[in-house]
């Protein structure tokens, strides 16, 4: 199922595949240790974020639809684990 932030998403993948396209021409240069590990701090961040992109787009459509009508002590926790996953 595609959710309309999949665009977003894939935008962050193929900056990450960016990212890493540079490291390991960097590596094949024989670029320094702190170009290197620039690279790869770009990468891991790229990659997080669109894991965090997707984690909140799945608990926003998905969890919110199978909850249906929830009480308000479910709303509470539904919104408490969209604020903690934050931290993903």
């Amino acid at each position: 199922m595609t959710h309309h932030t999949h665009p977003d998403i894939v935008k962050r993948l193929r900056r990450a595949q960016g990212h890493l396209t540079v490291t390991i021409r960097h590596l094949e240069e024989g670029r320094g240790c702190a170009d290197l590990a620039q690279q790869l701090h770009a990468v891991e961040k790229a990659i997080g974020n669109a894991k965090k992109a997707l984690i909140h787009d799945h608990i926003n459509r998905c969890l919110d639809k199978s909850v249906g009508i929830p009480s308000h002590d479910i709303q509470l926790m539904i919104e408490d684990f969209k604020n903690l996953s934050k931290y993903l």
